[in-house]
């Protein structure tokens, strides 16, 4: 199988390098929905434009936005 968004060979959906960053958004959306009352796709938008977001963060908000539109 192959990483959604990298192409890497993958177990699941992701590489191992993207799974962690979507383990991570994942988690950290509760903190944000807890904090704002923020939905997931803004979330995502949130994160993506993030200057402090890393790079593989980025690439699974990117993908993950794609996904719901």
């Amino acid at each position: 199988m192959k990483c959604k968004v990298c192409e890497r060979e993958a177990e699941n959906e992701y590489c191992e390098l993207h799974e962690k960053a979507h383990r991570n958004i994942l988690r950290e959306y509760g903190v944000w929905k807890k904090a704002s009352d923020v939905s997931w796709k803004q979330y995502l938008i949130e994160v993506a434009k993030n200057p402090h977001t890393g790079v593989w963060a980025k690439e699974v908000a990117e993908s993950l936005i794609s996904e719901t539109k």
